[in-house]
């Protein structure tokens, strides 16, 4: 694991930064959006995890949501040091995204649609704090897929990292729903004929 004992290096004043592994690029190649998305991902999903504090100490399955956000973070870590290390870099036994980690978010949703009634149009994001901070997850982590699929056209992106990303912007909006279900908070649905305030 790296040790951070100095934060500022001056590597990067020329605009550059490095991968894992040595090599330098540009701060603005495509791989670096990629990661650096990523971990605006998992910022976003730090500030809906201090929202959901206060709610764990009320109900069970806040702290369950609270457990797979953690997991979440951790594995958006290991997503990043994927896609920061070139192919030919990796070692035996590096944090890379799996299939299981698909699978595990299959298992996520799954658990937690079961409390949730189902949904036959759109609804608006926002609710309680940590569900509106959930959908503006949603959002960075959609973005995130967008970015890591025109990277993939490029260069070599092992399949189960789109395949993660994907599964887990469907996780986070099962999440809100299921956190603003847990607060009692009413879903507000798109209304395609919405008229203006008088």
């Amino acid at each position: 694991m790296p040790k951070l004992t100095r934060i500022y290096t001056r590597t990067g004043d020329k605009g550059t930064t490095g991968l894992i592994g040595g090599g330098r690029v540009k701060k603005n190649e495509l791989r670096i959006e990629a990661y650096g998305t990523v971990d605006e991902l998992s910022s976003a999903i730090g500030v809906a995890r201090t929202a959901l504090r206060k709610a764990q100490s009320a109900d069970a399955r806040a702290t369950r949501l609270d457990r797979w956000l953690a997991w979440t973070q951790d594995a958006l870590f290991n997503l990043g040091a994927d896609l920061a290390t070139p192919i030919d870099k990796r070692w035996e036994g590096m944090p890379l995204t799996s299939a299981g980690d698909v699978e595990a978010l299959e298992r996520a949703i799954d658990e937690a649609q079961a409390d949730l009634p189902p949904l036959d149009n759109f609804i608006h994001p926002g609710g309680s704090y940590p569900g509106a901070f959930l959908h503006v997850s949603r959002t960075i982590c959609r973005r995130a897929e967008r970015i890591l699929i025109t990277l993939s056209e490029k260069e070599t992106i092992a399949p189960e990292v789109i395949q993660y990303v994907n599964r887990l912007s469907d996780a986070l909006f099962v999440w809100s729903r299921w956190i603003n279900a847990v607060l009692g908070e009413t879903e507000y649905f798109w209304n395609s004929a919405t008229q203006p305030p008088e």
